[in-house]
C-alpha cells in the first residue's frame, strides 16, 4: 500500500522545481566541504598540540616514558 500512495502522490523530489532543487543540492555540497574542512583543522589542532606537548616534557617524565631498563646502564 505504501509503494501505491507514493506513486499517487509522486516524490519530494518530483514536487521541488528544479532550481529549487539545484540550490539545496549545492548547499549540501557546500555544508560537506565545510565540515570535511573543520575536520582537516581540528585534526592539524590535536597534531600541533601533541608536539607542542611532546617538545615541553621534562626529562623524568621522557625517562618515564622509555622502555629502556636504565639499571643495565649504571
Amino acid at each position: 500500500m505504501a509503494k501505491k500512495k507514493k506513486e499517487e502522490y509522486g516524490t519530494l523530489k518530483d514536487s521541488l522545481n528544479e532550481d529549487l532543487l539545484k540550490q539545496l543540492q549545492s548547499k549540501k555540497a557546500d555544508l560537506k566541504q565545510q565540515a570535511e574542512q573543520r575536520e582537516e583543522e581540528e585534526k592539524q589542532r590535536r597534531i600541533k598540540e601533541k608536539k607542542r606537548r611532546e617538545a615541553n616534557k621534562s626529562f623524568e617524565e621522557l625517562l618515564d616514558e622509555s622502555n629502556m631498563d636504565w639499571s643495565k646502564f649504571k
